[in-house]
């Protein structure tokens, strides 16, 4: 279980640091635990919304988020991902679509970084297209879909790269509540209980984590580092799964 707390205090600590929750690996990491495929998203999504809540609040006060677009793509995503949770996967499928989510995720960390021009109006068209099926899959399997779309902004030049990372954060929190709150009613009180009893120091190691992360991209490393960074922890995780 050591091991277990160490490396989800790891995961948040990058992830937030790049203004992601890190759903994605914590459900690969506690895979390779053994835990139950069942309980993975409800812990998952609980990290993720401990970690990126901060995020959502530190670029509002700054003043750096879209808001009306940001809403746009969240009030989309949000119903598939409840969707999403509710629906049925077994075993197999989870950890198949877990992994190469991951190792997606991985290669996206990599991709170049859109100068902060502002992008053309005709790209949102393809971006809103792409918020329903990010939506499903963050419910699916308990991520927040926000490690996949802050890419598609950056590569279409939507807007400045703090305000993707803004809505990036935002749609993490919106699909993460929506996606617990289906998987809660799918999984039922027990699987809720056993989530809890094991989830617990995790969601302590993600919150202090989450914190430093923040700390560090704020004040002390450059943002290419850390995004090499959690490539490489994201891809190396993502292939070992599906190994």
């Amino acid at each position: 279980m050591l091991w277990l707390i160490a490396a989800f205090f790891v995961t948040a600590l990058l992830y937030a640091s790049v203004g992601f929750g890190g759903g994605s690996t914590y459900n690969a990491l506690l895979a390779l635990a053994g835990v139950d495929y069942r309980v993975l998203p409800l812990i998952a999504l609980s990290c993720n919304i401990v970690v990126v809540a901060g995020s959502t609040i530190r670029f509002a006060r700054a003043g750096v988020t879209p808001w009306r677009a940001a809403f746009s793509l969240t009030a989309i995503a949000a119903p598939a991902a409840f969707v999403g949770g509710l629906t049925p996967i077994g075993e197999g499928a989870f950890l198949t679509i877990l992994g190469a989510s991951l190792v997606l995720t991985a290669i996206t960390m990599f991709l170049p970084v859109a100068k902060d021009d502002g992008g053309p109006a005709g790209s949102s068209r393809m971006i809103v297209l792409a918020a329903a099926p990010l939506g499903y899959l963050a419910g699916l399997v308990g991520i927040g879909g926000g490690i996949f779309l802050a890419p598609l902004l950056h590569l279409s030049r939507w807007n400045e790269a703090r305000a993707i990372a803004a809505t990036a954060s935002l749609f993490i929190l919106v699909n993460s509540l929506f996606g617990l709150a289906g998987q809660l009613l799918k999984g039922g009180e027990g699987r809720f209980l056993a989530a809890v009893d094991f989830g617990l120091p995790l969601i302590l190691a993600v919150a202090v984590g989450g914190q430093i992360g923040s700390l560090l991209a704020l004040k002390f490393l450059p943002q290419r580092w850390i995004m090499v960074g959690t490539g490489i922890l994201t891809g190396w995780v993502g292939l070992r799964l599906l190994l």
